[in-house]
């Protein structure tokens, strides 16, 4: 007796039993046996089941099998001898097996659990890759093993980034929670950080402002209402000026078009699967292609009379497809070809069936809608193998609920995600359509990732991706990625005296684990750490010599465990002591003097120059783009260290129409992020002759004009800067060296240094300023040096400024020389950004202002120490 949790997967096991039938009959000798769905009008064949002499497999939804008050197999029959069937069943002691128990049972004590009890079973076997009980295992082949197999596709995301697109009141829904009373929403909106604009999540409460907690005009008089927390069928009230707006989980306001975005995931799809079936047709594989949609009418819907009518998703892919069928690249595939019928004939739906032959949106949550999906499933299931043979046009699907479960084509190469997948499961349900390895004509299975190559479009970039598939396996696997656990090693083959292979075993695999934990290269959870990944690294792991023979067997585990090494925290990180001869020197004391005092600064600009300046920057500064997409393209590895993207490919930017844009105020935002009057902005912003750029995208326009304002501001305060020393007592105090503790990575250091104040200098840039810093200590003529500490600073209108060195030189042993000595990589003022330059303009002004005395320090840029010695 099989157990299934849906309709869709009853239908597929349906059709593996007669694909398989020749198989197992020549497998088994001819032992006839018998198969069939359960059907409550056909009671006859329960009774059959009780008592035939031959093998009999009754396939059965948990749904027809669960509520004693509705289902027939409780009440009693004339078709089973006037018995309830379920005596009958219960009679013969039935094995069961039971496909996907965490939708069967229906919790611990549910229904469906309770069900499997009543047949009085002579064993049952539980198959799942998320089992929620797990109780007595036999067998485990988890997500990560299969991948490191090769036992399924590998993974790839194609994901969409709408840049420049911020000229809305976005806001997207994501989930609600009332833990500890407190009734809050998860969201995602446009903020504003600095002179960005950047999306990101916020946990809100009924009555928050959004203009507060965003920091952005768009969202005025936009706040949030009630709250309604039931899991994914959660609420969202939005309320705006006379209006509001209830959003589910997943749903969002003020994003750009929808349609434009849904638009351009089809493109890629397409574009995606021309490109797999110019590589796999020739070696027998049909390509298919699956679309998960948010509805069935935007697929197709019906007129008044009933006829049946494209949606605009139908639409949609009709034009793309017609489309991308005339890029030269994909004119091979195209060859005598009618597109006006081919565009229709390589796509259709599958969805439920109502009683009028209609598709519609269903669950299978009562007997109708259950009917309804059966009357689909007679189609998908009984014929899916069809669609793997050429001689079937159809390779585009589209599909809604029905696909979720036991619709696992081996040749589906691409799945686009037209609805929101960011439930609990749905993104491993949703790419688990695809993830079985493809089979030719031949119906042979054909092996490896070069191969076999899942592309998996979304709208969320993949970095997000891996992050939340990660998390999805760790949640419905109890895999921990990153995580060496006692058993790890018990699987490593070893071989005994007589030659006989077995396993290493629990016990031994424990010993290991305790060693890895006592050389505190795991934590007491078997967390993996930087020690044991830098030990790998170095090929400097051993093993207590009981263990020694299978230490490559061991590495090799613990290199799928241990994931990326963080090089930063594996170095040794080392406090940097003072050298005190050098601190304590004359030539140090009379180098700090010269350079510790502190100053102010006072600027004078002229303000008609000023506004002519902007309006020359803002002219000249780079074009405004519309809203963008661009589509980034990542592999993702699953493996014992988690689930890693590595991007392979970014696409050309695609520009997005946004006809219903409300223009903001933009003076009064250029106002307050620049501080200048409006009659100068608008002066500014007429006579630069962008003001055009500011209607195609608002957002992107104003954060242009504050940065070009702001930073030509800066560089006019710079130009009329004039620095004066505070006094006397004012000064960075000597004392610091010693009493603020300076760190840094050993492999950004200059180590045992004889003339510096530091026994080792750390650097900011493995290039310039290391090979300054061993030219002075090579160089006879510097006395003493420093690489001065970050709390040494220089205040500018641009923020503070850390100038690189303080050196001492002797020129023939009788002149000293004092400088403070900036290294860059040039010394021309056009090869340094506009901001770093002004801050060295400001550094130079603010020396200038300390040399009253005799003999002052000098400011000089140098990028080696020929260039400091040109001023002795």
């Amino acid at each position: 007796m099989i157990v299934v949790p849906s309709v869709a997967i009853k239908e597929g096991v349906y059709k593996t039993l007669q694909i398989t039938e020749e198989h197992f009959k020549g497998l088994y000798s001819g032992q006839p046996f018998d198969y069939f769905l359960y059907d409550s009008a056909k009671l006859g064949q329960v009774r059959n089941f009780a008592t035939s002499p031959t093998i009999q497999i009754m396939v059965v939804t948990v749904g027809a099998i669960n509520k004693k008050d509705v289902n027939n197999l409780y009440k009693d029959s004339e078709k089973t001898g006037g018995e309830a069937p379920i005596d009958l069943i219960r009679a013969t002691r039935p094995v069961i097996i039971v496909d996907e128990p965490q939708s069967v049972d229906g919790g611990l004590q549910g229904s469906g659990k309770q069900a499997l009890g009543m047949m009085n079973p002579l064993c049952t076997l539980r198959y799942s890759a998320t089992h929620v009980d797990k109780h007595h295992m036999v067998y485990r082949l988890d997500a990560v093993d299969a991948y490191e197999r090769k036992l399924v596709k590998q993974i790839e995301v194609a994901s969409l980034e709408v840049e420049g697109g911020h000229n809305k009141a976005y806001l997207r829904f994501l989930s609600a929670n009332n833990r500890g009373g407190a009734v809050t929403a998860r969201i995602e909106v446009d903020a504003q950080q600095g002179a960005q604009v950047r999306r990101k999540e916020i946990t809100v409460q009924d009555g928050d402002d959004l203009e507060d907690e965003t920091g952005r005009a768009v969202y005025k008089n936009c706040r949030i209402g009630e709250i309604r927390v039931s899991g994914d069928s959660s609420l969202l009230e939005v309320k705006t000026d006379g209006s509001e707006t209830f959003l589910s989980v997943g749903e969002a306001i003020g994003d750009v078009d929808a349609d434009a975005i849904k638009r351009l995931m089809i493109r890629r799809t397409i574009q995606e699967h021309l490109e797999k079936e110019k590589r796999l047709a020739p070696l027998g594989i049909k390509v298919l292609s699956l679309f998960f949609i948010d509805a069935v009418d935007h697929y197709r819907s019906y007129d008044e009379d009933g006829n049946a009518v494209k949606g605009k998703y139908a639409t949609m892919f009709e034009e793309e497809y017609r489309r991308a069928a005339k890029l030269p690249e994909f004119s091979s595939l195209f060859k005598e070809v009618d597109l006006t019928s081919e565009a229709e004939d390589v796509h259709d739906g599958y969805f439920s069936i109502d009683k009028n032959k209609r598709w519609t949106d269903t669950a299978d949550n009562n007997q109708a809608n259950r009917d309804s999906a059966e009357r689909a499933y007679n189609l998908i299931m009984k014929d899916k193998e069809k669609l793997l043979g050429f001689e079937t046009k159809l390779k585009f699907i589209f599909s809604h609920s029905a696909l979720k479960e036991g619709w696992d084509n081996p040749n589906v190469f691409q799945i686009c995600a037209l609805r929101e997948i960011g439930t609990e499961r749905e993104r491993r349900q949703t790419i688990g359509r695809g993830l079985r390895l493809c089979v030719n004509q031949q119906g042979e299975r054909l092996r490896g990732f070069e191969i076999n190559t899942l592309t998996v479009v979304a709208t969320e970039s993949y970095e997000t991706f891996a992050d939340n598939l990660q998390k999805e396996i760790e949640a419905d696997t109890g895999i921990r990625f990153g995580i060496v656990e006692q058993h790890q090693f018990a699987a490593i083959p070893i071989q005994k005296d007589d030659g006989t292979l077995t396993m290493l075993g629990f016990e031994e695999s424990t010993s290991i684990f305790d060693f890895l934990k006592a050389e505190q290269m795991i934590d007491a959870r078997g967390k993996v750490q930087d020690k044991l990944r830098q030990a790998l690294k170095e090929g400097t792991l051993t093993l207590p010599p009981e263990y020694a023979a299978h230490l490559p067997q061991v590495k090799e585990v613990l290199r799928k465990v241990a994931g990326k090494l963080d090089i930063k925290n594996a170095d040794e990180r080392v406090t940097v002591k003072t050298r005190q001869a050098v601190l304590q020197s004359a030539e140090f004391q009379a180098l700090w003097e010269r350079i510790k005092h502190k100053t102010t600064y006072r600027v004078h600009f002229d303000n008609a120059k000023l506004i002519d300046d902007c309006v020359k920057a803002i002219a000249g500064a780079p074009p405004i783009a519309k809203a963008r997409v661009t589509i980034r393209k990542a592999d993702l590895a699953i493996g014992q260290g988690g689930v890693l993207a590595t991007e392979t490919s970014t696409s050309g930017p695609v520009t997005i129409e946004e006809g219903d844009i409300v223009l903001p105020d933009v003076l009064t935002d250029l106002q307050d992020r620049t501080q200048l009057t409006r009659r100068s902005l608008v002066t500014i912003l007429t006579e630069s002759g962008r003001l055009s750029d500011f209607k195609r995208n608002p957002q992107a326009f104003i954060e242009l004009a504050a940065e070009v304002i702001n930073r030509t501001k800066r560089l006019a305060l710079v130009d009329g800067i004039k620095y004066q020393r505070v006094g006397v007592d004012t000064f960075y105090a000597q004392e610091l060296f010693e009493q603020e503790e300076l760190t840094g990575y050993l492999k950004n250091m200059l180590k045992d240094t004889q003339k510096s104040v530091f026994e080792h200098v750390v650097y900011d840039s493995g290039g310039v300023e290391r090979t300054f810093a061993e030219q002075l200590e090579k160089n006879e003529a510097v006395k003493v040096y420093a690489k001065l500490p970050g709390w040494f600073k220089v205040p500018t209108p641009l923020g503070t400024y850390n100038p690189d060195w303080a050196v001492l030189v002797q020129m023939d042993g009788e002149e000293r020389l004092y400088f403070v000595v900036e290294t860059k990589g040039s010394l021309f003022a056009d090869d340094l950004r506009d901001n770093e330059a002004a801050k060295i303009a400001c550094g130079e002004a603010h020396f200038k202002a300390l040399a009253i005395n005799q003999n002052p320090a000098r400011y000089v840029k140098a990028t080696r120490i020929n260039d400091l010695m040109e001023h002795s």
